[in-house]
């Protein structure tokens, strides 16, 4: 974007995992002062859960470390399963997580073969439903506070249900009011070139922070557009 824009300053609005996809909002200019409140705003992801199994990382991308079971995807012992998950929670971050322990991040400790094991911490889990299940897999809607792991979400639903389970795939689709439909692909961005792109750009203000109310309802049937592993 730097090199398209020709500015200098510029900055996100939250990082995603490599094997995630979806939408990664992009601050220019004056707007990265805005950066820390768009940290802080309400994330919206469709998490692929698969069973079988836990992984060092809590997600695909790590070596096995535990199988179970796949268990039987019974409506409500998953139900009971989610409620647990829901609301205001003490989540344990995954091992191979940023955060810092001694200076260091968890995760460069992690890979140096040290025991990490990171103190539980606060998050909101606003709406945790099931979009579909096609065992060993289910792919979940989370709309989740920020510094909530949707790794350790995978991880602990798997235990819920006395089984094991990782991430297998990750798509955001909304921070704040902001929506994966009207971004812009990566690919995209240099062929726009750098006009176009201006044009793109939205004022920054506190609106852009709530997200869509949508989100936050739970209706009979949730239909989300997209794919995890897009």
């Amino acid at each position: 974007m730097r090199g398209i824009l020709h500015v200098k300053r510029v900055g996100h609005g939250g990082t995603l995992d490599p094997l995630a996809s979806g939408l990664l909002p992009v601050l220019v200019g004056a707007a990265t002062k805005f950066a820390e409140r768009f940290h802080e705003a309400i994330k919206v992801y469709d998490a692929r859960v698969r069973f079988g199994g836990e992984t060092t990382t809590d997600d695909r991308e790590g070596p096995v470390s535990r199988t179970a079971d796949v268990p039987p995807f019974d409506r409500a012992a998953m139900e009971t399963a989610l409620d647990s998950l829901r609301g205001a929670i003490l989540q344990v971050p995954p091992s191979f997580a940023a955060l810092k322990v001694g200076g260091r991040p968890a995760y460069a400790r992690a890979r140096a073969g040290e025991q990490v094991v990171l103190a539980a911490r606060r998050v909101q889990v606003h709406r945790l439903e099931v979009i579909a299940t096609d065992p060993p897999d289910v792919r979940l809607l989370v709309v989740c506070s920020s510094g909530t792991y949707v790794r350790a979400i995978a991880r602990d639903l798997g235990r819920a249900l006395g089984s094991a389970a990782f991430l297998e795939g990750l798509r955001r689709l909304a921070v704040g009011a902001l929506d994966v439909s009207n971004a812009i692909p990566a690919s995209e961005m240099r062929a726009r070139g750098a006009v176009a792109l201006t044009e793109s750009l939205r004022p920054t203000s506190d609106d852009l922070l709530a997200v869509d109310p949508r989100f936050l309802e739970r209706p009979a049937t949730i239909v989300v557009a997209g794919d995890a592993h897009r």
